[in-house]
């Protein structure tokens, strides 16, 4: 049984990527392949290691601009963090005050209009905006960048902490491993007659929570909105039917994958469209359904993300590869570099067993 001192390590602080490359895909990529060899590339040269028919699944989230500052009406600040969107002018938030909102109460958001504390939804607040809380929050909020990242966003932090496929508002954090994706890369990958889909996960601040307990197994994730669509479940159909790879884009995106395949088992189902929320917390010894292969970025220590993939390759290639990475000074987090992992033979999907359900 692992515990949380085994997903820790040693990260040289200047490996911790602070700004975004010029251009998306000149990041580095290191393969780890099936028999734990380690290959260092190029990101650009992520069409060498794929093949045509394989199945790239791409979360096509938005973060949206999530921080605020605000002033109570006693006049003391607060911070507040929008955690997900939950209606036309309903959101749920991280409040960082002094003393707890009561309920009923209002709080000044950016100076530019009030928001009401509706009921509680622990560790969350219920807002109550005046108006539509996207377009208010667009307007009137900060961009939020991981709490690793030490500068203030910027103009260039607005477009380079964003995926060029971003399509539906409401993450506040990116799905990285898709921000090294360009569209000539994109193009080039159809051209080479790779598959692409997208589902949406709106990634919230449970990605960066840390782990408290060395029991591991008394972790509790937050939960997460995600939709499956029909079109991404017919193109797993069709890659499957072809014998070949579906490829996630991210961690955010094999979560949702997984979360509704696992869903789906329990109910005697296949994999099939859907719109959920998901808690799962994916550790050493789950058994894939979906997902063949990862792309992925390079993960905090003692990080739910990092026992995660250990999960999907195995714990010691997994620390092979970051020791390799942290020699090789590869960048690290959400503005470094990548990794391309394929699943641990031993954890192949096969018929299931009701012990073996996660």
């Amino acid at each position: 049984m692992y515990t949380l001192p085994d997903f820790d390590f040693n990260l040289p602080s200047e490996l911790i990527a602070q700004y975004a490359l010029p251009a998306r895909s000149a990041s580095r990529l290191l393969e780890v392949t099936p028999d734990g060899t380690l290959l260092d590339h190029c990101f650009s040269e992520l069409l060498t290691c794929v093949e045509p028919n394989d199945l790239l699944v791409f979360n096509d989230t938005k973060v949206i601009k999530a921080r605020f500052n605000g002033v109570k009406a006693s006049g003391g600040g607060v911070e507040v963090l929008i955690e997900r969107v939950t209606g036309p002018r309903t959101a749920l938030a991280q409040i960082r005050a002094s003393k707890r909102p009561k309920l009923g109460s209002i709080i000044r958001l950016s100076d530019a209009f009030e928001v009401r504390i509706g009921e509680p939804a622990n560790p969350f607040h219920t807002l109550h905006f005046p108006h539509n809380c996207i377009e208010l929050i667009n307007w009137y909020g900060r961009f939020p960048l991981p709490p690793y990242i030490k500068h203030s966003p910027d103009s260039y932090d607005e477009i380079r902490y964003q995926t060029v496929f971003s399509m539906t508002p409401g993450a506040i954090a990116a799905p990285t491993a898709g921000l090294h994706f360009d569209v000539p890369t994109l193009i080039a990958l159809k051209m080479r007659g790779v598959r692409c889909a997208t589902l949406t996960l709106h990634v919230g601040s449970g990605t960066f929570q840390p782990v408290r307990t060395n029991d591991i197994g008394q972790h509790k994730m937050h939960s997460e909105w995600y939709h499956i669509p029909p079109a991404l479940v017919e193109e797993i159909q069709a890659t499957r039917a072809a014998g070949r790879s579906v490829i996630a884009v991210g961690t955010t995106s094999m979560r949702a994958l997984e979360a509704a395949a696992r869903d789906a088992e329990r109910c005697g189902h296949e994999l099939r469209a859907v719109c959920a929320e998901t808690d799962i917390f994916i550790t050493p010894g789950y058994r894939f359904r979906v997902i063949d292969r990862l792309l992925t970025n390079f993960h905090l220590p003692k990080s739910t993300l990092l026992m995660l993939v250990s999960a999907f390759s195995g714990v010691e290639p997994i620390r092979r590869a970051y020791r390799h990475a942290i020699s090789q000074r590869y960048r690290f987090f959400s503005y470094g570099d990548a990794m391309l992992l394929t699943r641990a033979a031993s954890l192949a999907a096969h018929k299931p067993r009701p012990d073996l359900l996660s």
